[in-house]
């Protein structure tokens, strides 16, 4: 059995649509937390919230420039959880290839 708590994380942090949106506004280019709250229906301290935790998925990484922190979109986690969809649909693929053989034997 693998060990699935990275994306685990991943797919928690992308299931709340406040932070879908800070990851596409992110994909757009760097962003401070007052600039994505400017684009955004919610408070700074809720942006601060939710960049806290994708960042703790990996998603996102931060540089301080003196009190000014500027977040960047960090791929790679992004891929580990498309990596993690396409083993899984794989499985699904030869799962209902095998239900296929098997149908068309008894007709």
């Amino acid at each position: 059995m693998t060990d699935d708590r990275p994306v685990d994380r991943i797919f928690a942090a992308l299931a709340d649509p406040t932070r879908r949106a800070v990851i596409r506004k992110l994909s757009e280019g760097p962003a401070t937390v007052g600039g994505l709250a400017e684009d955004l229906p919610v408070t700074r301290q809720a942006v601060a919230k939710h960049l806290a935790q994708l960042e703790d998925a990996g998603l996102v990484d931060s540089t301080a420039d003196g009190r000014r922190r500027t977040y960047r979109l960090t791929p790679g986690p992004l891929a580990k959880a498309m990596d993690w969809m396409v083993d899984v649909g794989g499985e699904w693929d030869e799962r209902l290839r095998a239900l296929k053989r098997v149908v068309e034997r008894g007709r």
